[in-house]
């Protein structure tokens, strides 16, 4: 299973930002990168996804919002989340496999992210 640790969640004001760092193996950190969610009461859903050349997929309800990103040096992936809304409390998990559709078993600890005035 892969070790994968998120980090960077708290409490984010409506409209305010905040930013999830994920530190990965260096020997997976070469695939892709991708983060996902899940709500209160709700399934976990695909967020946002990171190539190893830097393309970059979100889901329609952070398109515009949220910005996935990575640093190759420090085998870290980041998801910088602005305009936060209510909707976006969540427990944010990392994630890394070999594609899009292809990501390695098994699920971190995650990181809770509420917003909240």
């Amino acid at each position: 299973q892969v070790q994968l640790v998120e980090s960077g969640g708290g409490l984010g004001q409506p409209g305010g930002s905040l930013r999830l760092s994920c530190a990965a193996p260096r020997s997976i950190f070469s695939n892709v990168m991708g983060w996902y969610r899940q709500a209160p009461g709700k399934q976990r859903e695909w967020v946002a996804t990171i190539t190893n050349n830097g393309w970059t997929n979100y889901a329609d309800s952070v398109k515009g919002r949220f910005t996935i990103s990575r640093d190759n040096a420090k085998n870290t992936v980041y998801l910088q989340m602005s305009s936060l809304n209510p909707e976006d409390t969540a427990v944010y998990y990392c994630k890394a496999g070999l594609s899009g559709s292809l990501w390695f078993p098994g699920w971190g600890q995650g990181t809770q992210v509420t917003v909240s005035s």
